[in-house]
């Protein structure tokens, strides 16, 4: 099983970094293979809207830092993402790289009931740190993007809110954060049941932690 890790955090040992590189430590003992990307440290933009993937190419035809990035993506089994709430978004970085994801439409996926390029049965993780405690607040950020990882026909996703998260290294000190990130590796790569019939049923499963609430 292949995974490609996408950290959105400016901050590469920011709350977002330690938490995603749980994730990914903990999948890599239960024998995973993965790559870890630190958008920040790329040279990349987003979607130029040239439409050359609909006519010319299956792939994006803008060649830098993001391609081999995109290519991972293509090949991995599962796909990682993490980042920390900027302006009730998520980061630019990631943002930048969402847009770029649209090359993995096929040109008629207007009206395609496959409109993807990739293979069918991939599985998510969406990691998404708020300093706000309130887990009300910001909830609206991954059901916006959900429906296109949809599309592109990922099927099983694990979404983590880890909210009250202010400070470099608050999230390293909470053991239920760290233990998080292990469980959901496990239920990813061991198939460990869900913790619910309900979760069991579902194929997007969520979790939420306040480590400091107000």
């Amino acid at each position: 099983m292949k995974i490609t890790c996408l950290l959105g955090s400016p901050r590469t040992n920011g709350n977002s970094s330690v938490l995603l590189k749980k994730f990914q430590d903990s999948a890599r003992a239960l024998g995973a293979e993965n790559e870890y990307f630190a958008l920040r440290d790329l040279n990349y933009r987003g979607c130029l809207g040239c439409l050359a993937c609909k006519s010319k190419s299956e792939r994006c035809v803008v060649q830098d830092d993001l391609t081999p990035v995109l290519e991972s993506v293509r090949e991995a089994d599962i796909l990682a993402m993490a980042t920390p709430v900027y302006l009730r978004e998520i980061t630019s970085f990631l943002r930048a790289f969402v847009e770029r994801t649209y090359s993995f439409y096929l040109p008629d996926f207007h009206t395609n009931p496959k409109p993807s390029r990739l293979k069918p049965g991939k599985k998510l993780v969406f990691i998404q740190v708020q300093g706000q405690a309130d887990d009300k607040l910001f909830g609206d950020i991954f059901p916006r993007i959900e429906p296109l990882f949809r599309r592109y026909g990922y099927t099983e996703m694990h979404v983590a809110r880890i909210c009250g998260v202010r400070k470099i290294g608050d999230a390293e000190a909470v053991k239920e954060a760290l233990a998080l990130m292990k469980e959901m590796a496990e239920r990813l790569i061991k198939g460990k049941p869900a913790g619910s019939p309900q979760e069991a049923l579902s194929p997007l499963v969520s979790y939420k932690i306040t480590l400091f609430p107000e």
